[in-house]
């Protein structure tokens, strides 16, 4: 599907965005492009194929869950406004 100039201007205006008179060519030839390529992979035949999720069929390399940090929470609730057995107390803005 090629697109003129026109169709070019119609979409910049739709999507409020602004494109110079000199950009115009270069922007058309470019949005030509990508709709050519999305006709080329809506013509090959996916039947019987079945969807990735996720296009590595790989699994993630795991490390050990280890506690990398100190316990800091007195440290930071020390200088928290109201704290109560180990939460911070926030106003109610829900009622």
């Amino acid at each position: 599907m090629a697109l003129n100039r026109t169709d070019v201007e119609n979409i910049a205006h739709l999507a409020r965005i602004a494109i110079n008179d000199e950009d115009i060519a270069a922007t058309t030839a470019k949005l030509s492009g990508i709709l050519e390529l999305i006709d080329k992979m809506q013509a090959v035949d996916t039947q019987g194929i079945v969807p990735l999720a996720h296009p590595l069929e790989t699994t993630q390399r795991l490390r050990d869950d280890l506690v990398t940090e100190s316990n800091q929470r007195e440290a930071f609730q020390a200088i928290a406004p109201a704290t109560q057995e180990g939460l911070y107390l926030v106003p109610q803005v829900i009622e």
